[in-house]
């Protein structure tokens, strides 16, 4: 039922997850990151909380491993739950239990991790890993958005997706992207590459308006006088 992946930016610190399932709504559920802290995916028969929690158990310290693991020691129903981590130092951990559905599997390098359920192939997770790999000198939005077109390419999930989304967290206490294609009836990631193509070069403007509207570019709409 869904596909993702997470990361961190070494160069920028960003931390971001790219997501994608045939039902509706699947950011909104899934996709969790904290500025300064991690990532967490929790997907398959989702529990929205432990994504939270899991970025709570990161923020005092552990790393995504010993965080994983706190969680499978105390969160209910683990066994139907799909996981997968990013901490602050780009340590990264991944489960899935075993009542995660269809075909599942989930694959990690430096600084990222993917993990899927439902999959066309088993292969997927790891040609998003390779694809993000392959990008370093992009954005991490790009990167993201590039694997998950990657994972698609490779099979996706083994029937149509329906809903993607994409969040990105910095040095402010908000996303500085938080792109979401709630339902789309053939191309949600597609679409998603589309917002995520018309929010960049927006994003740093936006996040100046926040800090300091003095300093920050025109606005760039109807009536607006320019600066």
């Amino acid at each position: 039922m869904t596909f993702s992946i997470a990361a961190r930016c070494p160069r920028s610190g960003e931390f971001g997850i790219a997501v994608s399932s045939s039902s509706p709504a699947v950011a909104a559920r899934c996709a969790h990151a904290r500025a300064g802290v991690g990532v967490v995916a929790t997907q398959n028969i989702t529990d929205p909380t432990l994504g939270p929690m899991g970025l709570d158990l990161m923020a005092t310290g552990l790393s995504a491993a010993e965080a994983l693991a706190a969680l499978r020691a105390t969160a209910g129903h683990i066994e139907y739950r799909q996981l997968a981590l990013v901490d602050a130092h780009g340590g990264t951990a991944a489960f899935s239990g075993t009542k995660t559905l269809g075909t599942h599997h989930a694959a990690e390098g430096p600084g990222v991790v993917a993990a899927g359920n439902m999959l066309k192939t088993a292969a997927v997770p790891e040609q998003m890993v390779a694809a993000f790999r392959a990008l370093e000198v992009l954005p991490l939005g790009e990167r993201l958005v590039r694997a998950m077109q990657a994972g698609l390419a490779a099979g996706g999930e083994a029937g149509p997706v329906h809903s993607a989304g994409l969040l990105v967290v910095r040095d402010v206490a908000w996303p500085v992207a938080d792109l979401r294609v709630d339902w789309h009836e053939t191309d949600p990631i597609g679409a998603l590459a589309g917002l995520w193509a018309m929010w960049a070069p927006q994003m740093d403007a936006y996040v100046t308006r926040a800090l300091d509207p003095s300093t920050a570019p025109s606005y760039g709409v109807p009536g607006d006088p320019g600066r």
